[in-house]
Formats: structure tokens, C-alpha cells, sequence
């Protein structure tokens, strides 16, 4: 949320620091700046270098060495969650949103407006309820990614993402379940409802069966170094940042396994044909997970390296994956939005929903104060806010 503002609205972010703080916080960012320097000038100093490395390991294409494909329709998805503890209850909130990339005038949209999902319930006190209602929130936005209609769909994640979320979500839904007694937390009982819907989705992005059409993740940041491992960077070099700088537009890095894609699923809290279906594709995703592949790609001088990560099955195929970089190349055009356009405003819509908890309390409390026959002044004391917890 934005700091103080003065009479003009123009922001005051250190109104309520003490002085002191701010002068040492100023002077250490100015030592960070310093330090910064330093590294910048020692990367630009080993550029020729670190791009030699690059062209003799053959890791460098260019989008004009792969069949050039039609301009595919394009979507993104990404979501966000908050829970706004109040002395009765907690607020939870999760949504999430598909936003249609740029259309070619020739093309017809597919979609009038941006397409959602959400969950606003009133939950009891429990901490396990935020890791359950991130769960729900992705796997919403992994069912928006599987309805669209678009040949390209982007995903604001890295593609292991889901299976971290879901490991946690399961295991905290039998937790609470056990706790409270079923039915008793209502994020939970969404979870475990919907919970094989969610992985058989996010099984399909990562093996995407269907020819025409593509599933993409693009996460802003990673730690994994594919490149720099299997060129020998020194390993304080970051991936996307080097590659930004010695990647020229139009180029890209030929596709590599994802770095430490052991992963596991465990699915418990079912039982039956349940357990088993569950059990089933959790495999299956696990399997799927060792074939992602990672292309950091370059679209324009203006655009930072994008990380792509995509199915084998996508990644393998000139034809399948020109059409992914083109998507990329055609949605980033604006100068101001360093990632794709429809990922831009899906995440600008995603993050106001932490914004919006306030309101939504505002409105629930004028619900009850409306109905209420008893001392009015309980229901404030019960709707009062102590503080938001929130993510994407």
C-alpha cells in the first residue's frame, strides 16, 4: 500500500520514520548503490567473455533460424489472496483473473472482458488457513488457464510452483480438518472439493496434449542457473540479469531441463477411487515436471531476457515454440511494461485485491450493523481490522 500522502496527494514515505532511521537508511543505500556499481562495472568489463561462453557452448538462436508461425491469440492468468484477521473471524479472499493479450486487427477477440474467479469467505482463527487459500487461488488460476480458448496462455509462475503449494495445502487441509472437525473452515472444504479439478489442470499445462495450443510460465524471478551451470558462470551471476545484458533482440537460449525438478505430491485426506485418482496424476505430474524446459528469450532491446519455461512437448518442436516466442515478441510492444502486455494487467488486477479487503469489510460491517438489534458498538469491536496478510 502507498505511504502518507500530503495535501497535494503526492507521496510521503518516510512521514512516520523518525529522522535518524531515514538518514541511516539513505546512507546504507547509498554504500548498496556503491556495491551495485562495482558489480556492473566488472560484468560489462567480462561481457565479451561471458557471451564467447554462450556461442561456444551453442546455446544462442535466433528467432529467425525457426519457422515463422501465425500471430497466436494470447491470454494471461495470475491471482492473488488476502486475509484480514478481525477479532471475530478472519476475512479471506482469493481471485483470480485472465486478461486477453493484444488482438492484430484482423483477428477477433475472444473475450468482451477480463475472465475471474474468487472465494470471500468468513473463516475461524486458524494460521493454516492462509497456505489452503493460496492453494485455492492457483488452482483457480490453473482452471482459467485451461478454459481459454487462446492458442497462447501465460502463467505469472514458474511451472513447479503448483506442486509446492499443493504439497503444502493438502497436508494443511487434513491438519485443520482433524482440528475442527470437517466442513468447519470453508477455504479448506474448497480445497478438498475441487482439489482433483486443480491438479488434473495443472497436470494438463505441463504435459500440454493439445498441438494448438501452448502453455507458458514466466516467473520474474528465479534462483535455478541452467545457463550459468552448463557454462561455467561463477555462481553469484544471476541467469535472467546476465543474459539481459548479452542477449541481442530477437535471440534466445536453446531449451534446457529445469534445474532440481525432483519433486514429490502426496495427495492425502481421500480416500477410495478418490485416493487412487488422486495418487494417479500426482505421478503423472511428477513425471511431467522432470520434462520442463527453460528458454530465456529477448524480444526487443527495450524488454529484459524473459525466463520461459515450457512442456517438452512444446520446447522440442521448432513449430510449437516459434509460436510461443512469437506470442512473447508480439504482446511485449510497450516500452513502459517490461514483461508482456496481458501478464502486466492481469498482475495489476491481481494486486488490488489485498487493496480492496478493507472495503469488503466495510461493507460486511454495514450488513451486520444494518440487521443487528444488539449494542452496536460489539459489532465494530468484532469487525476490527489488526492486520492483512497477503500474496500472489
Amino acid at each position: 500500500m502507498a505511504g502518507p500522502l500530503d495535501a497535494s496527494g503526492a507521496a510521503r514515505p518516510f512521514a512516520d520514520l523518525p529522522a535518524g532511521l531515514v538518514e541511516e537508511v539513505l546512507a546504507g543505500a547509498t554504500q548498496v548503490g556503491a556495491h551495485l556499481l562495482g558489480d556492473f562495472t566488472r560484468i560489462k568489463q567480462e561481457k565479451a567473455g561471458l557471451r564467447k561462453k554462450l556461442d561456444d557452448a551453442r546455446l544462442v538462436g535466433h528467432e529467425s533460424d525457426l519457422p515463422s508461425p501465425h500471430i497466436p491469440t494470447t491470454c494471461a492468468t495470475d491471482g492473488s489472496y488476502a486475509i484480514e484477521r478481525l477479532l471475530a473471524a478472519d476475512l479471506a479472499a482469493a481471485a483470480a483473473v485472465a486478461v486477453e493479450g493484444l488482438t492484430p486487427p484482423s483477428e477477433t477477440r475472444h473475450w468482451d472482458a477480463p475472465h475471474h474467479r474468487t472465494f470471500v469467505r468468513a473463516e475461524v482463527h486458524h494460521d493454516g488457513t492462509q497456505t489452503v487459500l493460496r492453494a485455492v487461488m492457483l488452482g483457480h488460476e490453473l482452471e482459467l488457464a485451461i478454459a481459454a480458448p487462446h492458442d497462447l496462455v501465460l502463467l505469472d509462475m514458474t511451472l513447479a510452483l503448483p506442486v509446492i503449494y499443493f504439497n503444502q495445502a493438502f497436508a494443511k487441509a487434513s491438519e485443520i480438518t482433524r482440528e475442527l472437525g470437517a466442513g468447519t473452515v470453508a477455504c479448506v472444504s474448497e480445497f478438498q472439493q475441487h482439489g482433483l479439478d486443480f491438479i488434473t489442470h495443472y497436470r494438463d499445462v505441463l504435459k500440454c496434449p493439445r498441438s494448438d495450443k501452448a502453455y507458458a510460465g514466466l516467473p520474474k524471478y528465479a534462483t535455478r542457473r541452467e545457463i550459468g551451470e552448463k557454462v561455467g558462470w561463477p555462481s553469484h551471476h544471476d541467469d535472467r540479469s546476465l543474459l539481459t545484458m548479452l542477449l541481442r533482440p530477437g535471440e534466445f537460449t536453446q531449451p534446457q531441463p529445469m534445474l532440481d525438478s525432483e519433486f514429490h505430491l502426496h495427495t492425502p485426506g481421500a480416500s477410495g477411487a478418490a485416493s487412487n485418482a488422486l495418487k494417479a496424476i500426482a505421478d503423472e505430474i511428477v513425471a511431467a515436471l522432470k520434462t520442463i524446459r527453460v528458454v530465456y528469450y529477448r524480444p526487443h532491446g527495450f524488454i529484459p531476457a524473459l525466463r520461459v519455461e515450457v512442456g517438452s512437448a512444446v520446447a522440442d518442436n521448432p513449430h510449437r515454440l516459434a509460436m510461443v516466442l512469437r506470442g512473447l515478441k508480439e504482446q511485449s510492444v510497450v516500452a513502459s511494461m517490461l514483461e508482456p502486455y496481458p501478464l502486466y494487467m492481469a498482475d495489476r488486477m491481481a494486486k488490488s485485491l489485498a487493496a480492496a479487503i478493507p472495503a469488503f469489510r466495510q461493507v460486511a460491517t454495514q450488513r451486520i450493523s444494518a440487521e443487528y438489534d444488539g449494542d452496536i458498538g460489539e459489532v465494530f469491536f468484532a469487525m476490527h481490522g489488526y492486520r492483512s496478510e497477503g500474496g500472489r
